[in-house]
């Protein structure tokens, strides 16, 4: 006791204020889908890392991962499930993500009336399931531009099929501005079956 009061005691250190906080570490390579699994979940990474090694340091609260050392990504601690920041995706997929609903009815409705009605009708049902068809839509008139759009959209309703392949295909073919040949009510060679079974 004397020796500590005389020369240990004031080389002690005091204590600190926050508990002391286990963590577990773990290593993991970065998927195609810049995702990493820890644990039960999946956590997304930055993109340039696809396919590198990456340590992890993980807490009830916090996971960070890290790369060669340093820290490139922080993560709330999730037990179950997947984490995803869509910042970490490539530049053209964050694009891709950005392209939403109302972003599609804003560009159709600078391409003209048809066009908004199709990306109407595409995405009155299911719009999470149709809206890639409505981002294809909307994204004709880059190659096409929007006159083309808009009578292509306009022929795909008058035929009732206001679908991406219809539209695609009717720019491709060069036909939005051809009227359309009016449906017969009869069969095209009726008056030669008649007359065959008549004997006429």
């Amino acid at each position: 006791m004397t020796v500590f009061e005389a020369v240990e005691a004031e080389a002690l250190l005091p204590l600190p204020t926050r508990p002391f906080t286990l963590a577990r570490r773990s290593a993991a390579t970065v998927g195609p889908d810049i995702h990493i699994r820890v644990g039960r979940t999946l956590y997304s990474v930055p993109w340039k890392l696809i396919g590198r090694r990456v340590d992890v340091r993980s807490t009830a609260t916090m996971v960070q991962i890290f790369c060669d050392g340093a820290l490139v990504k922080t993560h709330a601690a999730l037990e179950q499930g997947k984490r995803t920041d869509p910042g970490d995706y490539p530049p053209e997929k964050i694009a891709f993500q950005m392209r939403t609903p109302l972003w599609c009815r804003t560009q159709a409705d600078e391409a003209g009336q048809s066009c908004r009605a199709v990306i109407d009708h595409l995405l009155e049902v299911n719009a999470l399931y149709r809206l890639r068809a409505a981002q294809g839509v909307v994204g004709l008139h880059a190659k096409y531009g929007q006159m083309r759009l808009e009578a292509a959209c306009a022929k795909a309703m008058t035929v009732g099929d206001p679908s991406y392949r219809t539209i695609k295909g009717i720019l491709v073919a060069d036909t939005e501005t051809e009227p359309e040949v009016e449906s017969r009510s009869e069969h095209p060679y009726r008056p030669w079956i008649t007359s065959w079974k008549t004997g006429r």
